[in-house]
């Protein structure tokens, strides 16, 4: 994951508001890892294809603090895919005010697995997805 360009595709961008501040006026980490959540849902459930569900959260790395009115860009990318699981490396990176100064602020990887209607995990390309 490098220092001075996002790895990856962006797969969401979010504004951070003044509801998702902690007492030191800074984002909450909870929210960030939420949005970076969601952005590795999005690209683990093209993937598979189909329903994914969160299982680890590995070598979380806070590195600088998000503010509000920062927009914070996701940027995700697929590790490795297993018979029934994915790995997501995440970049989040903030772009700052107006002048659009970007800093990464958190990295981590997520592993989700492909799960059926019940919620048992299932091969990742067993299904494709329904469109509709």
């Amino acid at each position: 994951m490098s220092e001075d360009t996002p790895t990856g595709d962006l797969t969401l961008r979010t504004v951070a508001m003044p509801s998702d501040v902690n007492v030191n006026g800074d984002i909450f980490g909870g929210w960030v890892l939420s949005q970076m959540d969601i952005a590795a849902g999005i690209v683990s459930r093209e993937t598979a294809h189909g329903r994914v569900a969160t299982i680890a959260v590995d070598a979380m790395k806070f590195i600088q603090p998000v503010k509000v009115g920062d927009v914070l860009c996701v940027y995700t990318q697929i590790n490795r895919i297993g018979t029934t699981s994915i790995a997501v490396g995440i970049e989040a990176w903030a772009n700052r005010g107006v002048i659009g100064k970007r800093e990464k602020v958190t990295e981590a990887v997520f592993t989700f697995v492909a799960i059926d209607d019940a919620g048992r995990p299932r091969p990742v390309r067993e299904t494709p997805a329904e469109h509709g």
